[in-house]
């Protein structure tokens, strides 16, 4: 992220949320912002709430440089922010979540986009551009993997014990400061640990972005992520982003995503940062 706002700073002001509707009956909270040439759907990583990233000012800058070029449309994942609770016992599988990105690029009018996922949001991006590549225009991936969990053939990915730690840490700490303050030290932000501001934003986002149950559903659904089957299918345009030293995602295991994908294109970041 860039160098804190100054406190005086305007910050943008976020579209208005409308909701799609999916096959399922499942309502997903979407924004659409600016009038570019091409449709930029945004797939963003774990938790979210649309309506509170407008609230962080690096972030919000983000997504109105995006929005400078594109219609960019941005939605929470059914099951967390302003999208349909679903049971914490019964998140849908991988194939269904991704079809919200088609639910919701028909509700805001979009024949053909550019994915573009972050973190969690990467394989999901992967998996829809692969199986609706007559709806993507491009893939863009910034610090993911196409594997979570630590295997004999992945050995970049998250272990069994730093999984329970991560789960045990939710259970007891979602939604406080103390969370908030391990993310950003531990994988976050590390370079913006004296950032107050931002892990007043984070306490606060957290807790609009998911329940505590919600959010420790998800982190067992990212353990058996593994797309790295997919791959080889991704015939669409794909620049694949990350960070030297992103302790969350291993830059080792992003080249090898890029590698895998026909034609991709891989760009290296300096810095130890995971939010984008």
């Amino acid at each position: 992220m860039d160098k804190p706002a100054p406190a005086t700073e305007t910050l943008p002001v976020g579209p208005d949320t409308s909701y799609a509707k999916t096959a399922d009956g499942a309502h997903i909270a979407y924004q659409v912002a600016g009038e570019g040439p091409l449709d930029l759907v945004f797939v963003m990583g774990w938790t979210s709430n649309i309506e509170a990233m407008w609230e962080e000012p690096d972030l919000a800058r983000f997504l109105s440089r995006v929005a400078s070029f594109s219609r960019l449309i941005i939605f929470d994942k059914r099951g967390v922010g302003l999208s349909d609770r679903v049971s914490d016992r019964d998140f849908p599988p991988f194939e269904i979540r991704m079809d919200d990105i088609g639910a919701v690029m028909n509700a805001a009018g979009s024949e053909r986009a550019v994915i573009f996922g972050v973190s969690e949001g990467g394989p999901l991006s992967i998996l829809f551009a692969a199986t609706h590549a007559q709806r993507a225009l491009g893939l863009v991936l910034f610090g993911t993997a196409a594997r979570f969990a630590w295997a004999p053939d992945f050995p970049w990915g998250s272990t069994d014990e730093y999984w329970q730690e991560y789960l045990g840490r939710v259970d007891r700490d979602w939604g406080t400061r103390a969370f908030s303050e391990w993310v950003v030290r531990t994988w976050g932000a590390p370079t913006r640990v004296d950032d107050e501001r931002l892990i007043d934003w984070l306490t606060s986002y957290t807790r609009r972005a998911a329940s505590p149950g919600a959010a420790m559903a998800l982190l067992r659904m990212n353990r058996s992520i593994d797309v790295r089957d997919v791959l080889p299918a991704v015939h669409v345009p794909t620049l694949v982003l990350g960070r030297t030293e992103d302790p969350d995602f291993r830059i080792e295991a992003t080249r090898q995503l890029a590698e895998a994908i026909p034609g991709a294109q891989l760009i290296e970041f300096p810095g130890s940062d995971h939010f984008f």
